[in-house]
């Protein structure tokens, strides 16, 4: 049995604690938080409630920590567990920078604990399609992309941190980072990026960005946005390959070539769980937190992530962030 901390009870905190409660393989044996509503989560699940990570460790037998916590904080977050050998789960963005990215990776290796990033769009079903599309060249070559990501303006966070540059690195990190991880883990790093940014003049941030990847034979654009606007959460790709186009809306994934009819690939997915945050019903956590744990579990590092992968999105996104005044 794989023995999880929680590091952080507010939404994406608790999507993980409900998620784990489906896996037989583990469970939840202590959080950490100095919230109200972090007590009454750890009194319903019968769990010791920290406010200290080092007290957490030293007190509790503990095989992976999932740090849940507002992207500043997750670097000493991080490296509080590596640093005891202990496993992590990192909610996405791991870190702001290239540099804390490689420490902390490299602190991991010479802890021998495994770092894990959950970037959960890899486990998104109508993602994972796409991925075995390209890597089986169904369809061919894929010739030209496009990934969008729109919501409102995020009312959720409490505390201002995330429309601050410095905690969360805005839009780039905190929204388009889902695409470019899903890019970047499909076509590898482009040669060469360009993006265009606007909002209200009023707002310290960017509202909506639009960036350009370029590959040998391919470009990849990709949408970002939080509005100034009661706009529904939207997520989207089309791929444009030699004999078809494949499509998600967010409902549907369909793939349109001309030697068949228009057929629907996505089926409907056989564990969907409620997230309680601004994403849709689904299993991707499931999914994503299952392969971690297995990996905890079996001792094995993940065959999914790369750490090159990792390390190059974020070496991307600190540049684009470095332009924006």
């Amino acid at each position: 049995m794989v023995r999880v901390a929680v590091v952080g009870v507010g939404g994406i905190g608790n999507v993980h604690i409900n998620n784990i409660a489906l896996i037989d393989i583990a469970k939840v044996v202590a959080l950490c938080d100095f919230s109200e509503s972090a007590k009454e989560k750890a009194k319903e699940l019968c769990v010791p409630l920290y406010a200290d990570i080092g007290k957490m460790l030293q007190n509790e037998k503990i095989d992976v920590v999932c740090i849940c916590t507002p992207t500043f904080l997750h670097a000493n977050h991080i490296e509080m567990v590596l640093e005891k050998g202990v496993n992590v789960i990192s909610e996405k963005p791991l870190v702001l920078s290239k540099k804390d990215a490689v420490r902390l990776i490299d602190l991991a290796k010479q802890k021998n604990a495994r770092l894990f990033v959950a970037h959960v769009i890899r486990f998104w079903n109508e993602y994972a399609l796409l991925r075995d599309i390209v890597k089986d060249n169904r369809y061919g070559k894929p010739l030209d992309g496009q990934f969008l990501r729109l919501s409102a303006c995020p009312k959720w966070v409490k505390g201002g941190w995330l429309f601050d540059k410095q905690k969360s690195g805005l839009i780039p990190f905190d929204l388009h980072i889902h695409d470019l991880d899903f890019i970047i883990s499909l076509f590898g790093k482009p040669k060469n990026y360009t993006f265009t940014s606007t909002g209200n003049k009023d707002k310290n941030y960017k509202e909506h960005y639009r960036f350009r990847y370029d590959y040998e034979d391919m470009t990849i654009s990709a949408e970002a946005a939080w509005f100034n606007a009661d706009f529904p959460f939207t997520m989207s790709f089309r791929v444009y390959f030699e004999r078809a186009v494949v499509e998600y809306d967010g409902d549907k994934m369909m793939a349109y070539s001309l030697d068949a009819e228009p057929r629907q690939l996505n089926e409907k997915e056989n564990i969907v769980v409620e997230t309680g945050i601004n994403v849709p019903s689904t299993g991707a956590y499931y999914n994503e937190l299952l392969h971690f744990l297995t990996c905890v579990n079996e001792d094995k590092d993940s065959d999914l992530f790369k750490e090159h992968q990792i390390i190059d999105v974020i070496e991307i996104l600190e540049k684009i962030n470095e332009q924006i005044v």
